[in-house]
């Protein structure tokens, strides 16, 4: 008996497959047209507070910095007296220098940790004992001595 009931389960199923078979074209040919035209897409505009009345960051509700000033700090000359070379090693065609424990090659960008704080070095050129660097938008030129 089980038999039989599982063969009318088969042939039932068997015949619900060729039915959506043959229902699955037409039901296919009205959804795969082209869709209609499409609304053009809406542009968000976000504005910025002026004031907390105004509005407030979502995420951080209590947070006051979207109204802080947007003073920029002015940057004053740090002194570069204190930039001194302390080796050099390398290729000839391929030097390096080593300014206040970090070491240059002709090209390279670090910043360097000096008595006033940090200051951001480019090494423009390396000559022998002498370091052609940029710093605070300046070329300076620092001599490798050897100490006595």
């Amino acid at each position: 008996m089980n038999h039989k009931k599982q063969c009318l389960i088969n042939r039932q199923a068997a015949w619900c497959f060729c039915l959506a078979a043959a229902i699955s074209p037409a039901i296919a040919s009205e959804t795969n047209e082209p869709p209609a035209t499409l609304p053009p897409a809406q542009r968000s505009i976000f504005n910025q507070p002026a004031s907390p009345k105004d509005g407030r960051d979502p995420f951080f509700p209590s947070s006051m910095r979207l109204f802080a000033s947007a003073v920029v700090p002015t940057s004053k000359s740090k002194d570069l007296s204190s930039l001194v070379i302390r080796g050099k090693s390398g290729p000839l065609d391929h030097p390096l220098v080593i300014i206040n424990d970090v070491t240059f090659a002709e090209g390279d960008d670090r910043d360097v940790i000096i008595p006033d704080g940090r200051i951001h070095i480019h090494c423009v050129k390396i000559i022998g004992d002498l370091v052609v660097i940029e710093a605070n938008g300046q070329r300076h030129q620092l001599r490798f001595q050897l100490k006595p």
